[in-house]
């Protein structure tokens, strides 16, 4: 008896165990109960309040890029996920808990492009949150010269604006070595329009007035020119001094400066002037006054007075022989 009642209270232990196992894995399903019973699902608890980050890659033209690498960091600095965009310019990272992370791209899969800065990104319960993100073209390098148009030499000072339409996008002065150098913003993949115009030239040339149009590419360098000639009021360079006179002073008098004899001349014992103190009193000739045409009256004044002597000599003669033949006739007569 006691044998046969122990097998019966096994059979009813095991069969209440195995009634109890079956309510605690299903479902409550009676409206009656007060509270729900705890899930018991496969799928993790923290998986059902996850969310997710859709891409869309373009440029600024709105064509699609595909190859763009992305990673997403969480807020502690490690990478929760990393992706490519395909070739619908599309990438999506799913099954992130809530929370903020970091967006950073790695690379716009493209030589045209550059890379946008990291952002911060939300990620919210339950949603996908969609980002379009758009990756500027290269920009271009332009290099500026100012140089002299005849020589070709490199000019310091020279202010240029470049612009694009009636903007002004960047201003460039040219440094001591006649160059500067600067980005442009490219907003097309078959290149930019630009114009340059001087203005401010460097010391001591004219101003270029025109102004100049170029072209740039995504990610091209280009050279920018401009020349200038010297101002026509640009005084001549000065000379360097030199040992040798460039004039040779003069020894003779001159009419500012009396020459020596003026200062050195005497008067002679009678009181007479000389004819040094004559010459010397003489009024000087004008400065720039054109030279003397006529003869010089010296030499007719003396042969003047030569005839006039020998004149009187012969009438002397002629007197003294007419009073010798009157003293002979008187004498003849006498006798």
């Amino acid at each position: 008896m006691r044998t046969l009642s122990a097998r019966r209270l096994s059979a009813v232990a095991v069969t209440v165990a195995t009634m109890t196992g079956a309510v605690a894995l299903a479902p409550a399903a009676s409206a009656q109960t007060p509270e729900p019973t705890p899930s018991t699902s496969i799928t993790p608890l923290s998986a059902a309040g996850n969310g997710g980050v859709t891409i869309l890659k373009k440029d600024p033209g709105g064509d699609v890029l595909a190859g763009a690498t992305f990673t997403l960091l969480d807020s502690t600095g490690k990478q929760a996920a990393r992706g490519t965009t395909d070739t619908e310019g599309q990438l999506t990272f799913q099954d992130l808990a809530p929370g903020v992370y970091r967006l950073k791209e790695v690379s716009s899969g493209s030589p045209l492009h550059e890379v946008v800065d990291d952002q911060d990104v939300i990620v919210t319960p339950g949603a996908d949150t969609p980002l379009t993100i758009i990756d500027p073209f290269k920009p271009a390098s332009v290099l500026l010269k100012a140089k002299d148009d005849k020589t070709g030499k490199l000019l310091a000072g020279s202010t240029v604006n470049i612009g694009r339409g009636d903007k002004i996008i960047l201003t460039l002065t040219t440094g001591s070595d006649g160059t500067a150098s600067g980005k442009l913003p490219i907003n097309a993949r078959t290149g930019s329009d630009f114009w340059v115009k001087q203005v401010k030239a460097p010391e001591g040339y004219e101003i270029y007035k025109p102004s100049k149009a170029f072209k740039a590419k995504p990610g091209d360098p280009v050279t920018v020119t401009v020349t200038n000639a010297k101002s026509a009021t640009t005084p001549p360079p000065a000379e360097s001094p030199t040992d040798k006179p460039t004039d040779k002073p003069s020894d003779g008098p001159t009419a500012d400066k009396p020459g020596q004899e003026e200062d050195t001349s005497t008067p002679s014992a009678s009181g007479t002037p000389t004819s040094d103190e004559t010459s010397s009193t003489a009024a000087p000739a004008p400065a720039g006054s054109l030279a003397h045409t006529g003869a010089d009256a010296a030499p007719w004044l003396i042969g003047g007075a030569g005839v006039l002597i020998a004149a009187g000599g012969g009438a002397l003669f002629v007197a003294r022989r007419r009073g010798t033949d009157n003293s002979t006739d008187d004498g003849s007569t006498a006798g």
